[in-house]
């Protein structure tokens, strides 16, 4: 598929899930500072392993979508996803977790109310050895629905 056919259809998925009343995240505030407290929040919410965000965060739906790099095949739903999650550890209320995730060089293309968030992920412990740490690329799609921001497709990858 082309770069192009790929772009519409995020595109035509982010529309039709727009048009939607579900309730969002982070109202009242600029749209570029809350996309970018809601890519925040998510980072946190992988530091902290709190499940209770991955609603707070997602579109509560069952066309979410979510292309994980360490499992094959697409995860549809609200439900599914939770559930991923929760196969990595994540409790309601969260844990002490020794590893910790952070984003880096991050492009924020905003196109009406939804946006395609595009950057590298980094996870593990910040010892200064770069062999212990999995980095990889991920994109997101969020919509800004009646109360803000909420995402609705990830897709990670992990460079080897």
């Amino acid at each position: 598929m082309s770069k192009r056919a790929k772009g519409s259809c995020f595109f035509v998925l982010a529309a039709m899930i727009s048009a939607s009343s579900i309730p969002g995240f982070l109202i009242g505030q600029p749209a570029d500072s809350g996309i970018q407290d809601m890519i925040d929040a998510w980072a946190a919410m992988w530091n902290s392993y709190d499940l209770t965000m991955v609603d707070t965060l997602f579109l509560q739906d069952s066309r979410v979508s979510y292309f994980s790099s360490e499992r094959q095949g697409l995860i549809q739903g609200i439900e599914a996803v939770r559930d991923h999650h929760a196969g990595f550890g994540f409790v309601e209320g969260g844990k002490i977790q020794a590893n910790k995730l952070w984003v880096e060089d991050v492009h924020i293309q905003k196109f009406g109310s939804m946006a395609v968030i595009a950057g590298i992920w980094h996870f593990g412990k910040k010892t200064g050895e770069e062999d212990s740490i999995q980095k990889g690329p991920f994109t997101f799609v969020c919509v800004q629905v009646r109360q803000g921001w909420r995402l609705v497709h990830l897709n990670f990858s992990e460079y080897k």
